[in-house]
């Protein structure tokens, strides 16, 4: 089983020939809805790669929260510790371009009720066999309440460092396995990312040095997805695995990482090798590229398979 803890969404997507610029103002080309949330998508991408899933999160009591649900339930995915609050349902207002990038605004609403106790009783029902995936797009307190119950019941984590928050470098060291992109590696060991190049030491060393080191240093593994060129992960013995992406055009980048989160931890959860599980999570990430909105976009198994 697969426990999600983390934030459920709607998202209210615009197509754009091109991302605006700072108090620019575009005409749009297309506007849609579609459920999202950084936790709700993996938790989407984690079923749809064949693992059983529990969501743990909040919603608002509001007409947003059928339609931030509705993949979910259709995914017949365990969303008994989805809690109906009276905060409005978590929006995330996303802008494509006809290129494939994307800008994404977040506004909390009910996900800021995920709260320390119902991340301890999620833990509590938990297996030491079951995997628990998080982002941090809840309170960080919550985050750090079930990495830690997690730690100390033997229980494997899952930490997706995005978005980036001042604490993201405390919380890391408590998971098992992180997930970050290359900014956000960049920002976890205090560099900045310039081109491909991590710039803010004396020696510029590269991402595949610094990322066996930083996971020989916490004992974890460290993973760093890199978009069109697939990922890169680390073991704690510092021993350093590449797996390629799938070759494609991006229609829309919006659901990648996500669906690279989710297939990740149910990968594991299956059994799979921690290099099985990553060239599959990365053939799944580059699937979700090729149709518009998150999840919506995210693959079937049956769609990543042909494609290992």
């Amino acid at each position: 089983m697969i426990y999600v803890i983390g934030s459920i969404n709607l998202d209210l997507i615009v197509n754009v020939k091109r991302l605006p610029q700072a108090g620019e103002t575009l005409l749009g080309k297309e506007f849609k809805t579609a459920a999202g949330g950084k936790s709700a998508n993996q938790a989407l991408a984690a079923s749809r790669a064949g693992s059983d899933v529990t969501m743990v999160g909040a919603v608002g009591n509001d007409k947003n929260a059928e339609l931030a649900l509705a993949e979910l339930k259709r995914a017949e995915i365990n969303l008994s510790n989805v809690k109906k609050t009276n905060e409005s349902t978590g929006i995330a207002m996303i802008s494509v371009a006809d290129n494939g990038e994307n800008s994404i605004i977040v506004v909390a609403g009910a996900n800021g009720t995920v709260s320390p106790d119902m991340a301890l009783q999620a833990i509590s029902e938990i297996h030491q066999s079951d995997i628990v995936l998080l982002a941090q797009e809840i309170p960080e307190q919550a985050i750090e309440t079930a990495l830690k119950a997690a730690k100390n019941a033997k229980i494997t984590t899952i930490l997706n460092i995005a978005p980036f928050s001042a604490k993201s470098t405390t919380l890391a060291k408590l998971a098992d396995i992180v997930i970050a992109n290359e900014t956000e590696f960049a920002a976890l060991i205090g560099q900045e990312l310039i081109g491909q190049k991590l710039i803010g030491q004396e020696l510029k060393r590269g991402f595949e040095y610094e990322l066996c080191a930083l996971a020989k240093t916490n004992q974890q593994i460290i993973i760093v997805t890199l978009g069109a060129d697939g990922a890169l992960g680390a073991t704690a013995k510092g021993e350093l695995i590449k797996v390629s992406a799938l070759k494609i055009k991006p229609i829309d980048s919006v659901g990648a990482g996500d669906s690279f989160c989710g297939y990740l931890a149910a990968m594991l959860e299956q059994g799979k090798s921690l290099k099985e599980a990553m060239q599959i999570a990365s053939i799944a990430g580059s699937l979700a590229c090729l149709k518009q909105g998150a999840q919506p976009a995210i693959p079937f198994l049956s769609e990543v398979v042909v494609k290992v």
